[in-house]
């Protein structure tokens, strides 16, 4: 099983707390997989939303293909993602509470299909975000003292 990361959105890790992750697929066009193959992806805008009985990637910009036709895919279009019926009913119940959210935390390809890590979230304050810096300059401190002797 070969997984190579695309995307990452390191906002999300700086601005929620990250509760649960799950993996999910995404229905794609033609021109969408070959702009994802060739790292065009950015999702640090971008959250899931729950309509219906399905789960949508909003506001994720996939980049037009260049060497795409008139044909050619809508960069920022809503994206189906794709979970068992289960899964998702868990993820309607859990995001039920206020202040919980859905956020694309990576975009990978797995075995040449594209799959979206999405992690159920709560967001920090500002003191929660001063002490995570905090406590990772703490980290690096002890690892330059330790590299030094």
């Amino acid at each position: 099983m070969k997984i190579k990361t695309v995307s990452l959105n390191r906002k999300a890790y700086h601005d929620y707390h990250i509760l649960e992750s799950v993996e999910a697929g995404l229905v794609l066009t033609g021109t969408e997989i070959k702009s994802i193959r060739a790292g065009k992806v950015n999702l640090r805008e971008a959250f899931a939303r729950l309509e219906g009985n399905e789960l949508w990637l909003l506001n994720s910009h996939i980049a037009r293909y260049d060497a795409g036709n008139r044909h050619n895919h809508d960069p920022e279009r809503p994206r189906k993602l794709l979970l068992h019926r289960k899964q998702i009913f868990e993820l309607s119940r859990k995001i039920a509470p206020k202040g919980v959210t859905l956020v694309p935390l990576k975009l990978y390809l797995k075995d040449s299909l594209a799959k979206v890590e999405i992690g159920l979230a709560r967001g920090k304050r500002v003191y929660d975000k001063r002490q995570t810096m905090i406590g990772r300059e703490a980290e690096r401190e002890m690892g330059r003292a330790l590299k030094v002797s």
